[in-house]
């Protein structure tokens, strides 16, 4: 005998939502002044730095990975964890490797492109909504760290090499994300494909922000220390997620099939 039932696969990653945005944002350049402080306020260096992060990045997406249920603090502290060791190995890459923005950018975009590609080979989807298994989270997660990282060497070389400024940078980050707003409202474009275009494009918006917030006056930033940067942040960040409420995204529907077999009778 065959019982089909149903049950519910419960995500642990947030519903897309403009609360979303508006703290994936503020972790963003979070990451970017909070990296800074450690490899440069600290004296640190990209490489102790990218290992500090990366071992701040391991227990976070462990710690994602075991919970049962979404904790909107648990899942933010992973993103900040994505975007800090983003900015280090971005730094890391560009600078210490003597690659150079193009080089540090096109290496980042060929491991974040692999990312997906082994992702939807594995498991099928890349979707947001297909995040509830402990494999999709482990790419779910290395895809975020790669975006993250490619995001800050977007936003370097834009400011930086490209002579846009922080200023002309942030523009140019913010009308890319106000077109694919537009393309998500006006077109069928694949949401998938609209939202990680989204995801990547914040990275180098909250890196130039962040930069512009701590870099010196005569570099075009506004000079502020970047501990009190970072503390304001994280201060916004908690206080969106206690005084705004977040869901789930939407569970998902998983059906299984059990079969029963009769018991077997002895003849007497």
């Amino acid at each position: 005998m065959m019982d089909k039932t149903t049950q519910l696969a419960l995500s642990k990653v947030p519903q897309v939502t403009l609360l979303f945005w508006i703290i994936k944002i503020a972790a963003t350049t979070l990451g970017e002044t909070g990296g800074d402080a450690v490899t440069m306020s600290m004296n640190l260096g990209y490489l102790v730095g990218s290992i500090i992060f990366g071992v701040v990045f391991l227990v976070a997406v462990a710690a994602q990975i075991r919970a049962t249920r979404f904790h909107p603090f648990l899942y933010w502290l992973t993103v900040i964890a994505t975007t800090t060791i983003g900015t280090t190995l971005a730094d890391f890459a560009d600078r210490s490797l003597g690659i150079g923005y193009p080089g540090g950018a096109s290496l980042l975009f060929a491991l974040l492109m692999i990312s997906l590609f082994v992702w939807y080979r594995t498991l099928g989807s890349v979707a947001v909504d297909s995040v509830h298994s402990p494999a999709a989270e482990m790419f779910y997660w290395v895809t975020i760290m790669f975006s993250q990282t490619l995001g800050t060497a977007l936003g370097d070389w834009a400011a930086d090499t490209a002579g846009l400024g922080y200023g002309g940078a942030a523009v140019l980050f913010g009308s890319l994300l106000a077109l694919v707003a537009l393309a998500y409202y006006c077109t069928k474009i694949s949401r998938t494909l609209l939202f990680w275009a989204a995801f990547i494009l914040t990275r180098p918006l909250g890196a130039v922000v962040g930069d512009f917030l701590d870099k010196p006056l005569n570099a075009g930033g506004l000079a502020l220390s970047r501990y009190s940067a970072s503390a304001a942040l994280l201060i916004f960040i908690v206080a969106c997620i206690l005084l705004f409420r977040q869901q789930a995204a939407p569970a998902v529907k998983r059906e299984s099939i059990r079969v029963e077999r009769k018991p077997e009778t002895i003849d007497q």
